[in-house]
């Protein structure tokens, strides 16, 4: 058993059903931009059976987030009896959604379209909008029965903002909400600075990585049309030439001239383009372990999200970035944090279902 664990179930109408027991494992992933993900090892019991079932909620006690049941495997052999559990944070329930059945929106709000296209999809039970949080970035797109998730992941990339579904169980309610990151870094003197380092003993098994194997700079964009009589527009910096150029071309088909003149369409286009560039990027990121008690103190000092500087004299590594991912590890008796700040190498993924 893992001191000071506790892991309540709830069913999915958020109502309390037990504890349970003796966890030998638990990890609780959080991810600012997409549903975090949870994994539990416990034995086999009578309690604990009656509990884990699919669609059954997973609340760490102290977070501020849950996840939901996805998968479970149970094991027995001669000398152990197992119940291994997999899920994703509750906001995974979007990916159960399709925006619908036509959205669009020229220079508009991007919170505001976040917020929309939730409203617009079929309702997912108990779930409320919180309060807007004021983002005030504008964009352009449009979206016919597209993955109401992965839009709305793509869209808070763009407004650099985190989102979750925040369970209230007393109320009986998940709030699905914004939020941001503190600044933290060297280069502000608002709050008390965070500096992860080498020097300061609190950044261990530390990986760094810069990889330009995805980066483009120059978007060709294919909207609606064959041959010559298709509609191409350009987005990124057309003047680069040799091998500074790094071309990619996105077909948006999908996206409707209807209702647009000529160069709103364009326009939208050019928005497809901007925002592919702005997901083939450089990847920068650093994945290390910290003491969660040490100089800083994880949740007190630092938290999922927020701008801290990452120093490690030997790598000649000086940098500010955002902690996009903790993992909480409880394990043998023990608890360890497992940070990622940056920018991962991305995954490829169909722009036809993305902002673009």
């Amino acid at each position: 058993m893992i001191n000071n664990l506790e892991i309540r179930i709830y069913d999915s109408s958020l109502n309390f059903l037990g504890v349970i027991d003796s966890v030998s494992s638990f990890q609780w992933h959080r991810k600012y931009y997409e549903p975090g993900n949870v994994e539990m090892h416990c034995p086999v019991t009578k309690n604990n059976l009656s509990l884990l079932s699919l669609e059954n909620i997973v609340y760490l006690v102290g977070s501020v987030e849950a996840a939901v049941i996805e998968g479970i495997v149970i094991t027995s052999s001669e000398s152990n009896e197992e119940i291994k559990v997999t899920g994703r944070f509750l906001s995974s329930y979007m990916d159960r959604r399709l925006i619908r059945p036509y959205f669009h929106t020229e220079n508009g709000n991007a919170e505001t379209a976040m917020r929309n296209i939730f409203l617009n999809a079929v309702a997912i039970p108990n779930v409320e909008l919180a309060n807007a949080h004021g983002f005030a970035k504008s964009i352009t797109f449009q979206a016919t029965y597209k993955n109401l998730l992965v839009y709305e992941e793509k869209l808070a990339k763009y407004l650099q903002a985190g989102i979750r579904f925040r369970p209230d169980f007393s109320a009986k309610k998940i709030y699905f909400e914004l939020y941001a990151g503190v600044n933290r870094t060297l280069s502000q003197s608002d709050v008390p600075r965070v500096v992860f380092s080498d020097e300061y003993n609190n950044l261990t098994k530390i990986s760094y990585t810069n990889n330009e194997q995805l980066y483009s700079n120059v978007c060709y964009v294919g909207g609606q049309g064959e041959g010559e009589n298709r509609t191409y527009v350009i987005a990124g910096d057309d003047s680069l030439t040799g091998l500074e150029r790094r071309e990619v071309f996105l077909s948006s088909s999908d996206v409707s001239p209807n209702n647009q003149t000529d160069e709103q369409y364009k326009a939208s286009l050019k928005q497809r383009g901007d925002d592919k560039l702005n997901n083939s990027g450089i990847s920068l990121s650093v994945e290390a372990s910290v003491n969660p008690i040490g100089n800083f103190i994880y949740k007190t000092d630092y938290d999922l999200g927020d701008l801290v500087t990452i120093k490690n004299t030997k790598f000649g590594i000086n940098i500010d970035e955002r902690i996009t991912e903790v993992t909480e590890i409880y394990e043998g008796g023990a608890f360890s944090v497992f940070l990622t700040f940056g920018t991962p190498i991305p995954e490829t993924i169909d722009w036809t279902d993305a902002i673009n």
